[in-house]
C-alpha cells in the first residue's frame, strides 16, 4: 500500500511539474502577442454574432452554423487567454461588441453593423449574418496567415493553421448557404 501511495506522489509530482512547465515558457514573439491580443476580441465578436443567431435566424443551417462557430472559438479564445496570462502580457479591454478597437483588426464589424445585425430576424438575418461572417472570418484568415509568416510560438502557429483551415472551410458552406 505505502509503494502504491508513493508511487501515486511521485506520479503526481511529474504531472504537475508537466503542467507547471507547459509550453507556455516557450519562445514567442511579438507577432504571437499581437495574433492573441487582437485574435480574442475578434472570436468574442464572432460569438456575439453566432449568440445573435439563436433567437433571430429563420434557416436551421445558420443556427447550426452559428452553434459551431461558437462552439469552435469560445476555447480558443480560453487558450489564447492562457499564453497572455502566462506572458505576462496584457489582456485585450472588456468593451462591447469584442471589447478592442476594430479600426485595427481585420473583418471587424462597426458598432452600427452589429447594431443593424441584431435588430434584424429571419431570412434578412440570414442573409446579413452570412454576409457579415464572411467578411468576420476573411479578417481572421489574413490574421492567422500573419501568425504562421511571422510568428515564432509553436502552439499560436498550430493555432493559426486551424483557424485558417477551419474558417476557410465555413466561408465555403457560408458561399453555399447564399447560394454564391
Amino acid at each position: 500500500m505505502r509503494k502504491t501511495l508513493t508511487a501515486l506522489l511521485g506520479a503526481s509530482v511529474l504531472i504537475l511539474a508537466a503542467c507547471g512547465n507547459d509550453d507556455t515558457g516557450a519562445a514567442h514573439n511579438d507577432a504571437d502577442v499581437t495574433f492573441a491580443q487582437q485574435m480574442i476580441p475578434h472570436h468574442q465578436q464572432a460569438i456575439e454574432m453566432s449568440e445573435l443567431a439563436e433567437t433571430r435566424a429563420a434557416s436551421p443551417e445558420v443556427k447550426d452554423l452559428a452553434a459551431d462557430i461558437k462552439g469552435a472559438q469560445d476555447p480558443e479564445i480560453e487558450t489564447m487567454t492562457g499564453w497572455l496570462e502566462s506572458w505576462g502580457e496584457d489582456l485585450p479591454g472588456g468593451s462591447e461588441h469584442g471589447g478592442h478597437d476594430t479600426s485595427d483588426t481585420p473583418g471587424m464589424m462597426s458598432e452600427d453593423e452589429m447594431a443593424e445585425l441584431e435588430a434584424a430576424s429571419g431570412a434578412a438575418f440570414d442573409r446579413m449574418f452570412l454576409t457579415m461572417m464572411i467578411e468576420h472570418h476573411e479578417g481572421a484568415i489574413d490574421m492567422a496567415k500573419t501568425e504562421q509568416e511571422d510568428g515564432e510560438y509553436p502552439d499560436a502557429i498550430a493555432l493559426a493553421e486551424e483557424i485558417e483551415k477551419t474558417q476557410s472551410a465555413e466561408i465555403t458552406t457560408m458561399n453555399e448557404l447564399l447560394g454564391s
